[in-house]
């Protein structure tokens, strides 16, 4: 089922709170201009650091990194590691970064690297061969503490937990966790099934299932709680494929059907107000049935307020501001996108694309 992660470059879409209208007719102005970087590698992690600093990773064990706002890139393919797909990636400075290769375990493709200068050399810091195992997203609440989510192994989603920066890690108890449903699992999709808030928040959403799910847990992935969705997937390729939380209490979810990018059934927008212990869904898209995958915040200009919402893939990026309708952005197609500061927006995608937003 969610074994095959062939996914074609991905989604658009957000939202908001009560009130949801995405911009049908095309951008009169692209707010975002393509990078040119020296691979034509795809990518589908990337973390944004700055206005400056920036790293993205993806297929042929290929790492990208700028450190003066995109005017010069360097890329790496880690020795040993040419085989595999980077698909996540947690930068803590222009130096030190690990990355998280995504692929079946007994195949040799479950991974985790670190690098501390600037990706010139990696070191294998985990890799797991467990039938089953599956990394599907890389995640840091700070430079010490972070988690690795994988499908589930006997019935129980597989999760591992570092406190050390990732130089070692381990298992957390599979009893910890609540079962899984048959067929149930997580997307590779744009290292943002898994979202971290805070000090020791985690969350991370399901697909493939009777119903999409939320996983939460509240101490750094030591004890769970499983929330429902309105979103009853009728194939292995539905589901939930990206969440984002702005605070405590208020995030969002979003979803549809990969095979199907743009004729998803049912609702693929559903936001929470109460932590994920509940979740509505949210108004149809505009045209309906688009399949969304990376959905973020980017920061209020003031520091304080709310924030924007913004979500990119195959349809290009969308974006809606507080008190404002959704607009259209720009028509490129990429599969992630992250904001570093409320100017500096940065997207991913495939055979090696690279956008930059306009301040």
């Amino acid at each position: 089922m969610i074994r095959t992660r062939n996914f074609i470059a991905i989604v658009v879409a957000v939202l908001a709170a009560a009130s949801l209208e995405i911009a049908a007719s095309p951008p009169q102005k692209d707010a975002w201009e393509e990078v040119a970087v020296p691979t034509a590698a795809s990518f589908r992690g990337l973390s944004a650091l700055s206005d400056k600093i920036v790293w993205a990773s993806g297929t042929e064990g290929t790492v990208i990194r700028t450190i003066d706002g995109g005017a010069t890139w360097s890329a790496r393919a880690v020795s040993g590691a040419e085989k595999l797909d980077f698909r996540g990636i947690h930068a803590f400075d222009a130096n030190s970064a690990v990355i998280m290769s995504s692929g079946n375990a007994e195949e040799g493709q479950a991974r985790i690297y670190r690098t501390a200068d600037g990706g010139q050399t990696w070191k294998l810091a985990y890799e797991q061969k467990t039938r089953g195992v599956f990394f599907d997203a890389i995640a840091f609440w700070d430079r010490h503490h972070g988690i690795v989510v994988s499908d589930p192994v006997d019935g129980r989603f597989a999760l591992f937990a570092t406190a050390d920066g990732g130089a070692t890690w381990s298992q957390i108890p599979a009893a910890n966790v609540p079962p899984a449903l048959p067929n149930e699992g997580a997307f590779a999709a744009s290292n943002s099934c898994l979202a971290v808030e805070g000090e020791s928040n985690v969350w991370f959403v399901t697909g493939g299932a009777s119903v999409a799910r939320v996983f939460h847990s509240r101490d750094r992935g030591k004890s769970w709680k499983v929330a429902e969705t309105p979103l009853h997937p009728a194939n292995a390729s539905t589901g939930l494929f990206s969440v984002a939380f702005r605070d405590a209490h208020n995030g969002i979810a979003v979803g549809g059907d990969y095979a199907h990018p743009t004729d998803s059934q049912g609702p693929v927008i559903f936001l929470t107000s109460d932590g994920g212990a509940s979740w509505i869904a949210g108004p149809a898209t505009d045209p309906p049935g688009l399949f969304l995958s990376s959905v973020a915040y980017r920061p209020p200009k003031s520091g304080a307020g709310a924030a924007s919402i913004i979500a990119a893939g195959t349809a290009g990026i969308v974006s809606k501001s507080p008190g404002a309708g959704w607009q259209k952005i720009s028509a490129k197609n990429v599969n992630v996108v992250a904001y570093s500061t409320p100017e500096t927006g940065w997207a991913a995608g495939p055979k090696g694309a690279v956008l930059h937003s306009h301040p």
